[in-house]
């Protein structure tokens, strides 16, 4: 079967490569899922790990396949599989076990290990292929009317993650409800993550450096949240209108304006940092200033990387959610398709563009 692959290490290595069909038999237990891949969402990662930026190939092989955003349909199921059957719409897990305690208790997003499995980026081929198999437990059904926007799943993920982890730190409170929040970036991250916190009822505003006059900026304000360019108002004039924040989503992976955002956070507020950030910036800070404030205001900023299963599936109740909230707006957010696995440049050439693109994505199959 074709897959899109990378060789690590190697700079703008990516290929076109030929696996075999994998079979439910590879999995123990009878508990194997065979995949037919529809959609492969692509994104800063893939392009990172074709940078040679970061990436491993699983032991023995020389290359990895790419893509950790599918969406696919079962072909077949193992004995041991109840919960699936032939059929189904599905979206899997990207973080396999390690062997951390965390790893044994299905926490594999939190392991301690040094080493960690990710499909698509560390250890474990990705789904950007004809077909995968994967243990049922790593794969979650999605319901059929939610087809045409289930590539989005995966990278909604993260924000339920973020958002989840926040109001478990904050149960130290006894009771926390807030009220206002800020997303710094518009990109896919921070757009998913403005219509999650709008669906828990808090105002939000989005913060990024596009003008309003973009697509990104039209759907923030279809959400009801507001959408601040900081090239007109910077973040700091910004909060002193809006906030201070009792919530604050940062997706920018532009690592300077974090310590922004910890200036504007409010009392007793939690900000979530997601991007992953590889180069060495370095800035001036009021360091005292924002140091006093965190302890005298009980304040948290929290790292958030990737999901587990549940993270999954609150994720597909919000996108449900959504769909009756705000009709059609998450298909708006699939701007950039590319038709065939062989027509993988065009990913790439849109993914390096700037060309306005939200999300990236290969329709490997018709749905």
């Amino acid at each position: 079967m074709k897959a899109v692959a990378v060789i690590p290490g190697q700079k703008d290595s990516v290929h076109m490569a030929t696996l075999p069909r994998p079979q439910v038999s590879e999995v123990p237990n009878g508990r194997g899922v065979l995949v037919r891949v529809l959609r492969v969402g692509v994104d800063a990662t893939d392009r990172e790990i074709n940078a040679a930026e970061y990436g491993e190939a699983p032991a023995g092989e020389k290359f990895l396949v790419l893509g950790h955003e599918s969406f696919g349909i079962v072909e077949e199921v193992g004995p041991g599989v109840t919960e699936l059957r032939k059929g189904d719409y599905v979206v899997a897990t990207v973080r396999r076990p390690g062997t951390s305690l965390y790893d044994l208790i299905g926490t594999n997003d939190m392991t301690t290990d040094d080493v960690y499995y990710e499909r698509g980026i560390s250890l474990r081929h990705g789904f950007l292929s004809e077909y995968y198999v994967d243990d049922a437990e790593f794969i979650v059904k999605m319901p059929r009317r939610l087809k045409e926007v289930g590539v989005l799943l995966e990278p909604l993920t993260v924000v339920e993650k973020a958002i989840y982890q926040a109001y478990e730190i904050q149960r130290r409170l006894r009771v926390w409800r807030p009220r206002q929040a800020a997303i710094m970036g518009a990109g896919t991250i921070g757009l998913l993550g403005a219509m999650a916190l709008r669906l828990r009822g808090l105002e939000v505003s989005v913060f990024s450096r596009n003008p309003r006059t973009d697509l990104n900026a039209r759907l923030i304000e279809e959400l009801g949240a507001r959408y601040v360019s900081t090239a007109e108002t910077p973040l700091l004039e910004a909060a002193r209108r809006h906030g201070p924040y009792d919530l604050i989503l940062e997706a920018t992976g532009f690592s300077p304006i974090v310590f922004d955002g910890m200036q504007v956070l409010g009392k007793n507020g939690v900000l979530v940092l997601t991007s992953v950030t590889g180069g060495d910036r370095r800035i001036e800070i009021p360091a005292d200033r924002i140091n006093l404030d965190f302890v005298l205001g009980n304040k948290v900023m929290v790292g958030s990387v990737n999901a587990n299963r549940e993270y999954f599936e609150m994720g597909v109740a919000d996108m449900a959610k959504a769909e009756a909230e705000y009709s059609g707006w998450l298909k708006q957010l699939l701007t950039h398709p590319v038709r065939g696995l062989d027509n993988y440049p065009k990913l790439f050439e849109h993914l390096n563009g700037g060309n306005g693109a939200i999300k990236v994505f290969c329709e490997v199959a018709d749905l």
